[in-house]
């Protein structure tokens, strides 16, 4: 059984783009590795914006910097 975990950011994230997340992934499942829909499960995290980083700094900081 394929298990997938997504982890999107606490930026609203709606619950109809969850559902396309879930039907995207599962399609790929089934068209890349075959399997069944049925057996796919798929597992979407909000993590809050502030938990995280990129090259050492926290994502808020990160992205004033690529601006």
């Amino acid at each position: 059984m394929p298990y997938v975990n997504i982890k999107v950011t606490d930026e609203g994230v709606t619950r109809e783009q969850k559902a396309q997340l879930i039907k995207g992934v599962t399609d790929l499942l089934q068209d890349v590795l075959g399997k069944d829909p049925d057996t796919t499960f798929v597992l979407i995290d909000e993590v809050a914006l502030s938990d995280w980083g990129v090259g050492g700094v926290d994502v808020e900081e990160w992205r004033r910097r690529k601006s």
